[in-house]
């Protein structure tokens, strides 16, 4: 579909509010990419509060993560004006079209999905809330909803979409056209930022240990250390090569996504120079460019009266479209609507 008030096609997604800060991986990942679309289509980026609960937050630390989520997204670009940005558990809807997913969910094709194998492997069946296992159908109630035409996922969401696809054509098929088909939005091949520790990892907030972790909210000075004491390679020169220099390669492509310049430019730049000099220089790239986001994140959060207005109006533009869904769902399924 295309959004009847912009006649552009609408897209939607979502981050967890599972940790202090986003770090760089998330940014040029995904966040990035949702600043160029929010210009090209109806874009809802949502905070999915709902899907935190799943790891089991403490209560003040998902209360703080939350808005520290709103406020990093503004801060990187994303624009309330030109987006429908959101608390997911603000919209009631959510969890109302989440119940009537799983009900069209089979328990098989539901104990197929990678991410609650992979946990009820690690924890056992016991010890892994029913949540987890209900997880993809509340988002695919999140996609839905919005009558999303475009999704952008990464691999590891890549399944939960599909998922969200088999379930909009099956309800569809059993009680009329009531969903847009959902596409995946490919994100473009961007920088893919690896752990500064070990760069033959994603940079990912789940490892063991975060001092290969580039976290925007961190003070200049802890990731200026962090950089100058990411892990290289033998030999000194400055070359591009993911095989043999990992390290130096990683380096190289945080280096070219925050300054704009080519890695051949920079690998030019610091022909016959050391390790050291490098390092010196990614560093300041970066601590120059996170200042400025760092900067509006905080101040956001200390000017709570305007993130709140930010999630008052969200939360209404985005249930002006999912009660209008709700309501066509109800209406299909045969649910009297309320007197």
């Amino acid at each position: 579909m295309t959004s009847s008030k912009t006649g552009k096609k609408r897209a939607l997604s979502g981050i967890q509010p599972t940790h202090d800060s986003f770090h760089l991986g998330n940014f040029l990942g995904a966040v990035k990419q949702w600043v160029e679309l929010q210009e090209t289509h109806d874009a809802f980026y949502c905070v999915v509060d709902l899907h935190a609960l799943t790891s089991e937050p403490n209560p003040k630390d998902l209360h703080k993560r939350t808005l520290a989520s709103l406020a990093q997204l503004v801060a990187l670009g994303i624009d309330p004006n030109k987006s429908t940005l959101f608390v997911q558990s603000h919209v009631t809807a959510h969890n109302q079209l989440g119940w009537v997913m799983e009900c069209l969910t089979g328990i098989g094709e539901a104990s197929r999905m990678t991410q609650f194998k992979d946990k009820s492997q690690k924890m056992g069946d016991d010890r892994v809330g029913v949540g987890v296992f209900t997880y993809p159908m509340l988002m695919a109630a999140d996609v839905l909803l919005y009558q999303a035409d475009q999704v952008p996922v990464g691999e590891d969401q890549r399944q939960h979409l599909e998922l969200t696809r088999d379930l909009c054509q099956r309800f569809n098929s059993r009680y009329g056209q009531t969903f847009t088909m959902p596409e995946p939005y490919i994100l473009k091949a961007g920088a893919k930022i690896f752990d500064l520790q070990d760069p033959t990892s994603k940079m990912s907030k789940s490892s063991e240990s975060q001092s290969g972790v580039i976290e925007l909210l961190d003070a200049p000075e802890v990731n200026r250390k962090k950089i100058k004491s990411a892990m290289t390679d033998t030999g000194r020169e400055i070359k591009f090569d993911e095989k043999e220099k990992p390290g130096i390669s990683n380096l190289l492509t945080i280096f070219a996504a925050l300054s704009g310049n080519s890695v051949a430019e920079i690998e030019s730049e610091f022909d016959g120079k050391g390790y050291g000099d490098f390092k010196g220089a990614v560093a300041d790239v970066v601590v120059d460019y996170l200042a400025p986001i760092r900067e509006k994140t905080l101040e956001l959060l200390n000017d709570r009266s305007h993130l709140e207005s930010i999630m008052r109006t969200g939360a209404e533009k985005a249930a002006e479209v999912a009660d209008q869904t709700l309501k066509a769902t109800y209406d299909a399924l045969g649910l009297i609507p309320r007197a």
